[in-house]
């Protein structure tokens, strides 16, 4: 399904992000010695739904759902947040950095694509994006150990 307007890439955000943290919800029960980390990481997915949401009603009018536009296609930015059994930690870590990658594209992606119509959407966007890089390099260092 492709986006066009504002409403939708704000529902979209706060779907990865509600999906990502009951992933990290998961994790914290299922791997202990990283818990506090993926509880983190749960935290702040919350943390960001209401900072987007907080940009997005604070300057959103009728006039302006209208004209403001997206074009991008939520199949890209689908999820696999299911955890296979038998799968060991360093393939959850894997597959948690690969969902990192396609949050990070979605926050990038339309960041660029509202910065020229607001300004508070688009930055919460990037704050975002640059949260979602740092946690794949907190990644990068569980999967070293």
């Amino acid at each position: 399904m492709i986006l066009h307007t504002a409403s939708e890439a704000i529902s979209l955000s706060r779907k990865l992000e509600n999906d990502s943290a009951g992933l990290y919800e998961d994790l914290a029960r299922r791997y202990t010695t990283a818990a506090e980390s993926f509880l983190a990481f749960a935290g702040e997915d919350r943390k960001n739904v209401a900072q987007v949401e907080r940009a997005y009603y604070g300057v959103i009018t009728d006039a302006l759902e209208g004209c403001f536009a997206f074009n991008i296609n939520e199949d890209d930015y689908t999820l696999a947040t299911e955890i296979r059994s038998g799968v060991g930690y360093t393939d959850i870590l894997n597959q948690a950095m690969e969902i990192e990658k396609k949050i990070l594209a979605f926050y990038t992606d339309a960041a660029g694509q509202s910065k020229s119509l607001m300004a508070d959407v688009p930055r919460a966007f990037m704050l975002i994006a640059r949260k979602r890089e740092k946690r794949l390099a907190r990644l990068g260092e569980l999967l070293k150990g």
